[in-house]
């Protein structure tokens, strides 16, 4: 079974490969996917994704070139580096906070639906025209 499946969105604006290198990052800071790990194969990529085996190759040149994998011929593409943990940057006290913000959302009754609307909405006033802004 796959470590990662990737989720491709043909109208969000965004590069196709950048989704797969933000897909691989967020699975490291969430701690899905750990140093050693086995990326699929582009070939296992296309197959779930319909996304061309060279766009899948273009993300793992990008994942290398930022430190987090590693190609190694004829073997597949591994991750040579995590993301998670409490001293993997700025981010993990946010990710504390998060975690507080869902139990109280929980606590209050909302279900899955309501805190996803909740959220997406939030992340739209803030972040008006996606994360790049």
């Amino acid at each position: 079974m796959p470590v990662v499946v990737f989720r491709v969105d043909r109208r969000s604006g965004v590069a196709t490969y950048l989704q797969i290198v933000r897909q691989v990052e967020q699975a490291l800071r969430m701690g899905a996917l750990e140093e050693g790990d086995r990326l699929p194969t582009a070939a296992q990529v296309a197959a779930t994704t319909k996304v061309n085996p060279n766009t899948t190759l273009k993300a793992y040149r990008e994942l290398e070139r930022a430190g987090l994998a590693e190609v190694r011929q004829g073997a597949g593409t591994f991750i040579t580096r995590s993301l998670s943990g409490p001293d993997s940057g700025p981010e993990w006290p946010l990710r504390t906070k998060l975690d507080e913000w869902l139990h109280l959302a929980r606590e209050e009754g909302l279900g899955d639906e309501e805190v996803r609307a909740l959220f997406q909405s939030s992340f739209e006033t803030v972040y008006p025209s996606g994360p790049e802004n």
